[in-house]
């Protein structure tokens, strides 16, 4: 996992958001499911896929003061280093994601709930390689290469910083929402200068 350049914790966010002039635009990176499940008040969305492609528009309609979250840190994290990787001041990740926001008693939107999509892939991942070891006890043991092959995916998912399993899960009718209005990623994000506050919202 790349280690965040800067790194803000959740009750300095909170502090930050409580106060009417505080101008920090909060960008969550999760999927447009997980944002509708639960985000921050006041926070905009852009899916860490579609981060590197709209980077320059984002930071220019947003300005500097971004707060890149996500449910743990790590696609915040991701989003922080194609930010760098283009040569773009990265702004600050918030450590320990929305759980830890909520956690330090922040304020959240809660929508139609679902899985974060890091517990839908380690249910996945678990369900894959307990499948593969019972069919191999019960069926033929060369099925038992099916866990080897969930062992190897997760194995290259930590050394390259990806996870091609979330990308699959991600495009499951259970993980889809309405995209009436919703054509530009960008249409909900401001331009740098609009007050960017929860209680505007």
């Amino acid at each position: 996992m790349s280690t965040p350049i800067d790194v803000m914790d959740a009750p300095t966010l909170k502090k930050l958001l409580a106060s009417d002039e505080s101008g920090v635009a909060v960008l969550d990176v999760r999927t447009p499911a997980e944002f509708e499940s639960v985000h921050i008040p006041g926070s905009y969305n852009l899916p860490l896929d579609l981060v590197a492609e709209h980077a320059h528009d984002v930071t220019r309609k947003l300005g500097k003061q971004i707060v890149l979250v996500c449910q743990s840190g790590t696609r915040a994290s991701q989003a922080q280093q194609k930010l760098v990787d283009i040569q773009i001041d990265a702004g600050s990740v918030l450590d320990g994601g929305i759980a830890a926001y909520e956690k330090s008693g922040g304020n959240v939107v809660r929508g139609t709930q679902r899985w974060a999509m890091d517990r839908q892939v380690r249910m996945t991942a678990g369900s894959l390689v307990l499948l593969g070891f019972i069919a191999s006890k019960l069926i033929h043991p060369k099925l038992g290469y099916l866990s080897a092959a969930i062992g190897a995916g997760l194995t290259y998912s930590a050394a390259s910083n990806s996870c091609a399993m979330a990308s699959m899960l991600s495009k499951m009718p259970w993980n889809q929402v309405s995209t009436a209005g919703k054509a530009n990623p960008l249409a909900q994000i401001p331009n740098a200068g609009q007050l960017l506050n929860p209680n505007s919202k």
